[in-house]
């Protein structure tokens, strides 16, 4: 599993991360506090670089800027409250792209949300469990999310529960094929059941590249009711198709 990679940067950037950390924290775009986004930003760079993935170079860069950002931040103001030759904000260029890639990601979210009610339009009766009666019962989440999700299940996890596993090579192939058994059996599962079985951090580390893998391939659609609510994993061979829709009302 060692030499395994997914690479990051099909999913998501860096300016999705720092999204991310600000939605999470709920703090303000417009005054962003650098010093926490920076340590959280780093604190996601390491999980990645456990889990060996192949992180694009964009990621280091946006984490040298946000580095040279504290560092000018911690440079005391002039005694008299004027503001330096630069003239702005350090913050301000980095706002502004953020704001910019929200408008343009908030832009293509609307696209996709039209798609899927035009796709359930086929047949408004035929209602899947995830939807609920509601076609924004449960919505897609970030990699980030999951990334989160999978940090706090390490946080939480009592060492008493991992034993070590020597010599033992986790394919991620395996836990891939795993992963779609199970979800043959239930329709949907929480994310936390795929590693309630695991023996060892190197096999949590495999099952989630085995995740991330499927979610590459568009093979497994992870979903999350609302911030902060359990996330579920569902096989994309569970969602309806417009044919199979339009076959059904036949």
């Amino acid at each position: 599993m060692s030499n395994y990679k997914v690479r990051l940067d099909i999913f998501e950037g860096p300016l999705d991360l720092l999204l991310h950390l600000i939605k999470e924290q709920e703090l303000n775009i417009y005054d962003i506090p650098v010093s926490m986004i920076t340590k959280q930003y780093f604190e996601y760079l390491d999980i990645m670089e456990e889990l060996n993935l192949d992180i694009a170079g964009e990621f280091l860069i946006m984490a040298s800027t946000l580095t040279h950002i504290k560092s000018k931040m911690l440079i005391p103001k002039e005694a008299d409250g004027e503001e330096t030759e630069e003239g702005e904000d350090p913050r301000d260029e980095l706002m502004r792209k953020l704001i910019e890639y929200k408008k343009f990601k908030d832009a293509a979210q609307q696209l996709r949300g039209r798609e899927d009610v035009q796709r359930l339009t086929y047949a408004r009766h035929f209602i899947s469990e995830w939807d609920q009666d509601d076609t924004d019962y449960l919505k897609e989440i970030s990699v980030f999310q999951l990334l989160g999700a999978f940090r706090n299940i390490l946080t939480n996890i009592s060492p008493d529960q991992l034993y070590e596993i020597k010599l033992e090579e986790i394919s991620v192939t395996e836990k891939m094929a795993l992963i779609l058994e199970m979800l043959e059996t239930k329709s949907r599962l929480n994310f936390e059941d795929f590693f309630k079985e695991s023996k060892s951090r190197m096999e949590m580390v495999g099952t989630l590249l085995a995740l991330l893998e499927l979610m590459k391939q568009q093979m497994i659609m992870v979903f999350q009711e609302k911030q902060f609510a359990p996330i579920w994993i569902q096989s994309e061979d569970q969602r309806e198709k417009p044919s199979d829709i339009a076959k059904a009302n036949i």
